[in-house]
C-alpha cells in the first residue's frame, strides 16, 4: 500500500485535517489535500476520513495517511449532507456508545469501498457539534447488530484499548443457534489462529505456534424449534469467535454464510449472522466509573424468534 504516514505533533495540535494535509512537507497545497479528501485516500487514525472531515481539528498524537494509489480513488466520492440515523445510547465528552444497526459495518474498509460505515456517520454527526474525529475502540462484524463503543479522544482511547487487551470489558451477545446446546450453560474452549489470505478463523492445532486461546461462556435462554436463543459472553475477544466457535461446537448460527460445516447447510431461512451485542460494559477512561449497557434485540431477531416458537 503506497502512502504516506504522519504522526502529528504538539506545533500542529488544532490545525484543520485540510490545512495540516497542504503543509509543505505534506501535500503542499490545499487543492491537493482536497482532492485527497474527496477520492477517499486520507485516513487518520486508521480510518477513512473524507471532504466532510476537512476541517475536523487534528490533537497531538493523531496519526494521518495519504493512500496515493487507493483503489477506486481515482475519482470523487459522494459527500453526504448529515449523518444517518446513528442510534446513540450514550454520550459524553470523552465517548460515544452506538446501537449498530445489521448491514452497516463499523469502520470502512478499503476491501469494502464506498460501503457504509458507522464511523463516517459519527464523524459527521460529531463535526456538526463542533467536535473532532472518533476514535476506534473496538468494532463488530458489518451484519452483526449491537453495541460499539468510540472514543472521541487519544487519551480516552488508549485507555479503553488496555482495557481490551487484558478483556476486563463485560462483552455479552445473544445469538440463535441450530440444535440445544448440551449443557444447556458452559465454556466453550478452543485454538483459532487468523487467516490473513481468506480472512477467516480458523481451527488451529496443538503443534501451530500461532494459535491463540479463544475461550467464551455461554447458556441457553430459551429452546426454540431446532434452534435456540443462548447468551454468550467472551472472556477472549478474537475476530468472529463467536461464529467459529458456536460452529466448532456443533451449533452454527441461524443465518451463518462462513462458520458452517458440511452438514451445517439448513433450512431456517435469515439474512444475516444471527448475533446481536447486547451488553457493554467497561470502566469510564476519564473517571473511572463502571458504565454499563443494554441494547435490545432488533426487529430482524425478534421476528425470527417468535417464528420458530410457532413451528
Amino acid at each position: 500500500m503506497n502512502g504516506s504516514d504522519w504522526t502529528v505533533g504538539d506545533d500542529s495540535a488544532g490545525l484543520r485535517l485540510d490545512k495540516y494535509l497542504a503543509g509543505p512537507d505534506r501535500l503542499g497545497s490545499r487543492a491537493r489535500a482536497t482532492a485527497a479528501l474527496e477520492r477517499g485516500k486520507v485516513f487518520v487514525n486508521g480510518a477513512e476520513a473524507g471532504l466532510d472531515a476537512q476541517s475536523v481539528r487534528l490533537t497531538a498524537g493523531d496519526v494521518v495517511r495519504v493512500w496515493m494509489d487507493r483503489p477506486g480513488s481515482a475519482t470523487r466520492r459522494a459527500v453526504l449532507g448529515k449523518a444517518r440515523d446513528l442510534l446513540i445510547v450514550y454520550e459524553d465528552d470523552a465517548i460515544v456508545v452506538l446501537n449498530k444497526a445489521p448491514g452497516i459495518l463499523s469502520v470502512p474498509l478499503p476491501r469494502k469501498g464506498d460501503a457504509r460505515s458507522v464511523y463516517t456517520e459519527l464523524v459527521r454527526y460529531l463535526h456538526t457539534r463542533g467536535a473532532r474525529l472518533p476514535f476506534v475502540v473496538h468494532r463488530i462484524d458489518r451484519d452483526t447488530s449491537g453495541l460499539v463503543l468510540f472514543a472521541t479522544g487519544a487519551g480516552a482511547q488508549h485507555r479503553l484499548a488496555d482495557q481490551f487487551k487484558r478483556h476486563e470489558p463485560e462483552r455479552v451477545y445473544q445469538a440463535v443457534v441450530y440444535g440445544h446446546p448440551q449443557p444447556v450453560a458452559g465454556t466453550w474452549r478452543d485454538r483459532l489462529v487468523w487467516d490473513r489470505k481468506a480472512l477467516i478463523q480458523k481451527e488451529a492445532s496443538s503443534r501451530d505456534s500461532r494459535g491463540q486461546e479463544a475461550v467464551s461462556d455461554y447458556r441457553v435462554i430459551e429452546k426454540l424449534s431446532d434452534a435456540s436463543l443462548i447468551e454468550v459472553r467472551l472472556v477472549t475477544g478474537k475476530r468472529n469467535q463467536i461464529r467459529m466457535q458456536a460452529c466448532l461446537h456443533g451449533h452454527a448460527l441461524v443465518g451463518e454464510r462462513r462458520y458452517v460445516g458440511p452438514t451445517d447447510l439448513r433450512p431456517i431461512v435469515f439474512p444475516r449472522q444471527a448475533l446481536h451485542a447486547y451488553r457493554l460494559s467497561f470502566r469510564h477512561p476519564i473517571t473511572g466509573e463502571t458504565m454499563r449497557f443494554e441494547a435490545p434485540l432488533p426487529d430482524d431477531l425478534l421476528q425470527l424468534i417468535q417464528r420458530l416458537r410457532r413451528k
